[in-house]
């Protein structure tokens, strides 16, 4: 049950030993903030309604998904085996519309992957290795183009060993409700293809021939849904979007940049738009007491250095301790401005999407601090797109991080729409991040985030804003479940308050 702030408790906050965070909300800047920074990959819809913005049909299983008939093949996940993982019925789409149907009745746009590989699965004989049969790339995989020359339908020939992906697009188009928001993402991560899918692409692709693969598909797959959003590369991480890899072809040039330029070229040949949103994914290679943070485990370190991990995404003075630092000079990460600016230099006006992302620690307070932290971020830095992968029912700490934004009263009140600047505060130890309600602008919410072990004084300067009441909602470990009310004050245009040790807390204000 959640509980108001009330504020004549404040007299009765606990005394702090960390030192007070003050900070001032900038209401003449506010910059809208995505609704799709809320997304997550394969959510439970079930135990997780309406707390997902957006939801992706992602992964490795993807790449060789064959829409027709719903087999797939595993990859190096699971043995190179073809099997009826991602749905055992033969129904076209079956499995796409088990996705599609219920993140549309929760309001989610969806992103739906669109194999660009070549190849995808011909059967569901689960049988291991598909090596082990003789010409296995022909017997055993149908080949995935982007084009059909003929006429679509909704019952594709299942025995002419071809599979359409404009047919693909086609039927989803046919299918999904009217006004709703559905993307297609240009398959899931080639950069990888060489190991993860190395019996479709033995080697990874080069610069040259990804972007000539993506051109290909993408006007596939906007001569059927031409006002839909196309997301792309979908590069694996750091190493993926610097040089693809290592790809032969790379000659010294970054390859974000080059994949910007010639799509941004071929769409200025196609007189419309091939990328809209350049995608990529990031599990953070940070480390604490040497162990990776974006995995379960470690130790008091690992945790510690989770908390601090979003500050890559953004932070000029923050470096982090992982073999990135190392390939650049030690110098700050500031992935998301980095990328923000090759977009702008090469092609202006592209959108910038997070599609996979971990910070670790799902049960964890410090989960909790890093999950909260890396959603005010995108919001405040101006992402299109992010959905994490994957946040389930059993990870309580991500699950209440999305809540402080999503839910934060238990009775689906949200954080705003219209973010504000903040200035103020320390990066290392709290952070904040204030929006307005475009639909009720006498509606201020305020997300604030203690990272240290003691309770922690906040003032909030509200110049702008007088407001007349407040209620806040605070989550913490043990109870990641349950919000709990928080003490605070108004006082001198200002909301005064006392955030519990390692806690994020979440203040809706009216005036």
């Amino acid at each position: 049950m959640c509980l108001p702030l009330v504020s004549a408790l404040l007299g009765t906050a606990t005394v702090s030993s960390a030192p007070l965070t003050s900070v001032s909300i900038d209401l003449s800047q506010k910059t809208p903030i995505s609704r799709y920074i809320y997304g997550n990959n394969f959510p439970d819809w079930k135990v997780q309604k309406g707390l997902f913005t957006l939801a992706r049909m992602g992964g490795n299983r993807l790449t060789a998904y064959n829409w027709e008939t719903n087999a797939s093949n595993a990859g190096n996940d699971y043995k190179h085996q073809n099997d009826g993982y991602m749905g055992e019925s033969n129904e076209p789409g079956w499995s796409v519309r088990q996705f599609l149907e219920p993140a549309q009745a929760n309001g989610a746009a969806v992103l739906l992957t669109v194999p660009t590989a070549g190849y995808v699965a011909a059967d569901k004989k689960g049988d291991g290795d598909v090596n082990q049969t003789p010409n296995y790339l022909e017997t055993r995989f149908h080949r995935s183009l982007a084009k059909k020359p003929g006429k679509y339908t909704l019952n594709p020939n299942i025995n002419d060993r071809v599979v359409y992906q404009d047919e693909f697009v086609n039927w989803v188009e046919k299918i999904k409700r009217n006004n709703s928001s559905v993307w297609f993402s240009l398959d899931n991560e080639p950069d990888l293809w060489g190991s993860t899918h190395q019996r479709i692409w033995p080697k990874n692709p080069t610069y040259a021939q990804i972007v000539a693969n993506n051109v290909e598909f993408s006007r596939g797959i906007k001569s059927v849904a031409p006002k839909s959003l196309i997301f792309g590369p979908a590069n694996y991480g750091w190493q993926g979007f610097r040089t693809f890899q290592g790809a032969p072809d790379a000659n010294g040039r970054d390859f974000l940049d080059f994949y910007l330029a010639e799509l941004n070229k071929a769409g200025a040949t196609a007189k419309r738009r091939l990328l809209d949103v350049l995608d990529i994914h990031w599990y953070p290679e940070a480390k604490g007491g040497g162990v990776r943070i974006a995995f379960e485990g470690g130790n008091e370190a690992t945790a510690a250095a989770r908390i601090q991990a979003p500050r890559s995404l953004w932070d000029p003075t923050y470096v982090e301790d992982s073999w990135i630092e190392d390939t650049i000079n030690h110098q700050p990460i500031t992935l998301i401005p980095r990328i923000q600016k090759q977009i702008a230099k090469h092609y202006p006006g592209t959108k910038f999407g997070i599609t996979e992302y971990n910070y670790g620690g799902g049960k964890d307070v410090s989960g909790l601090l890093a999950q909260a932290d890396v959603l005010g971020i995108f919001g405040r830095e101006k992402v299109f797109a992010a959905c994490a992968f994957i946040v389930g029912p059993k990870d309580v700490a991500h699950m209440a991080a999305f809540r402080a934004y999503r839910n934060f009263d238990g009775k689906g009140s949200q954080f705003g729409d219209w973010g504000l600047k903040v200035k103020g505060g320390a990066p290392a130890t709290a952070s904040v991040y204030a929006a307005l309600d475009s639909a009720n602008p006498k509606r201020l919410t305020v997300v604030a985030i203690n990272m240290t072990k003691a309770p922690m004084p906040l003032r909030v300067n509200l110049a702008g804003f007088k407001a007349t009441s407040a209620n806040g909602y605070v989550v913490t470990a043990p109870n990641f479940g349950k919000s709990a009310g928080q003490a605070g004050s108004l006082t001198g245009g200002s909301l005064q308050s006392t955030l519990p040790a390692e806690s994020v807390t979440t203040f809706e204000l009216r005036r």
